[in-house]
């Protein structure tokens, strides 16, 4: 019988070389005001208009934004991370619990693909257990396939590039019974019915769920992603990353975004409305062969020759993403819903360049 979470021991997953890492001291960790004389830092000041006061280093625990995020979350501030983008964090995780050579990360294709590149960086095995024709998980094959080397399974749910939800069940049951990490990628859960997994962390001590200001908050150019998760985990994380890893630019434009939330719901309101409407103009297109159900702020359609109508959008200035190269996603398309204007240009198009 496989491992249930009652057995979870967070040690006995780490690499032995990160267990014993002394992590990096800086200058903020002793002090953060007076004559500050140790950090090598410019006195004179920057070069330019600097209300921010750049030329000093900024927290390197980034404790307001993230009591904030907490806040927001329903957690504690030691249950959250943030880091440059999620990728940081996909990045951070794998080598804390992946032994170059040696272990593995489990994926669901099709999924987000900078899970196998980090894990390929990494020199770290991947394992790809397909998701069903329907986009939903098969966790009695994902549990066969674990092995004591399988130190991370990577899930998206609401699922990039489909769209949809994962099964909550099957979700649910994978964390209970798969003997390593699982990490639960929820960049799209503010488009989703469904609530975070974040406030279950206390419950799974070995979820880690990612999110991220990019897509909700439409935050892309901060690049300010975060990680939900056991206090012991964000303690690794912290103590693996490097000193300065959020710029104060990032930091200040950050903690205003996440205390302005009601204009955040109201972007997202307004961008699921006109997911319907979208939605609704294709479905009115006869060629369009199938959308997908969507939990998320963009459409997954098959349409014929996808490549070939990806490629004529985009010499009309219409820039959507081909992802018929992916299982499953055969002469697929995936398209952000964008303003009502962009949306009414792109349905026009596709009016006229499908018969």
């Amino acid at each position: 019988m496989k491992p249930s979470i009652t057995q979870f021991e967070l040690e006995k997953l780490v690499r032995p070389n990160i267990l014993e890492l002394t992590p990096y001291r800086c200058a903020r960790d002793d002090y953060e005001e007076g004559v500050l004389l140790d950090a090598n830092e410019n006195a004179l000041g920057s070069n330019i208009d600097d209300p921010d006061s750049l030329h000093r280093y900024p927290d390197p625990h980034q404790q307001k934004l993230r009591k904030a995020l907490a806040t927001f979350r329903e957690v504690s501030t030691e249950n959250v991370f943030v880091g440059n983008g999620s990728d940081e964090a996909i990045d951070l995780l794998i080598r804390i619990f992946c032994r170059p050579g040696v272990d593995r990360i489990i994926i669901t294709p099709p999924t987000y693909g900078m899970y196998k590149v980090a894990a390929s960086i990494q020199d770290c095995g991947i394992i790809s257990v397909p998701l069903t024709p329907d986009f939903d998980l098969k966790p009695d094959q994902i549990l066969e396939q674990a092995s004591e080397k399988s130190k991370l399974l990577f899930l998206c749910s609401p699922n990039n590039p489909t769209a949809n939800e994962l099964s909550f069940n099957k979700i649910e049951n994978l964390i209970h019974f798969f003997a390593g990490i699982v990490v639960l990628d929820e960049a799209y859960i503010d488009f989703s019915s469904r609530k975070s997994l974040a406030g279950r962390i206390a419950e799974f001590p070995n979820l880690v769920i990612l999110q991220t200001l990019s897509k909700s908050f439409g935050l892309a150019g901060l690049r300010l992603g975060i990680a939900i998760a056991s206090a012991g985990i964000i303690r690794l994380m912290m103590s693996v990353k490097a000193p300065y890893n959020i710029n104060k630019l990032t930091l200040r434009a950050a903690e205003e975004a996440v205390g302005n939330t009601d204009l955040m719901q109201k972007h997202v309101d307004e961008l699921l409305v006109e997911r319907a409407r979208l939605r609704s103009a294709l479905a009115n297109i006869p060629s369009v062969e199938k959308i997908f159900p969507s939990d998320a702020n963009f459409l997954l359609l098959r349409v014929p020759d996808a490549l070939s109508v990806y490629r004529r959008l985009a010499e009309q200035g219409i820039i959507v993403r081909y992802r018929g190269d992916q299982i499953h996603c055969e002469n697929c398309l995936r398209i952000t819903v964008g303003t009502r204007t962009e949306n009414d240009l792109l349905i026009n198009q596709l009016t006229s360049l499908l018969p």
